[in-house]
């Protein structure tokens, strides 16, 4: 169960008038972050789904340490916690390009048939992956 690390550019769009990133933006970057993370050990959200299986967002924390501003290269490392079950967690980590440590973050998703919309447990083509 390796690191990814991705790496965005924060666009003006996603900032105030102060040019720091809203806090609105940071679930996306999770998500990018957590998509590279799958296609990285060979898993392709958009397939999964194909095949009937949906991973919705069902926790989502963060701290906030220190802010990122416009035009900042953001770092940012996504683990997994645990081998999942019916859940699966990341855990994340945010740094801007001075190495300084911005966020820290976690998501709980939850393995469901898309038909049913009843929980399932993670598929054994995930698990073999890990």
């Amino acid at each position: 169960m390796t690191d990814h690390v991705s790496i965005l550019k924060v666009r003006y769009a996603e900032t105030d008038q102060m040019g720091v990133v809203h806090h609105g933006n940071y679930a996306q970057y999770l998500e990018i972050a957590r998509i590279e993370w799958l296609e990285k050990i060979g898993i392709s959200y958009k397939s999964m789904e194909k095949n009937g299986i949906m991973l919705p967002v069902y926790e989502m924390n963060f701290k906030f340490k220190k802010s990122a501003f416009f035009d900042d290269e953001l770092k940012i490392i996504t683990s997994l916690r645990q081998t999942p079950d019916v859940k699966i967690i990341f855990d994340y980590k945010i740094y801007n390009q001075d190495e300084e440590l911005l966020t820290t973050a976690n998501t709980t998703l939850v393995f469901m048939d898309a038909e049913t919309r009843r929980p399932i447990r993670c598929p054994e083509y995930v698990l073999e992956k890990l």
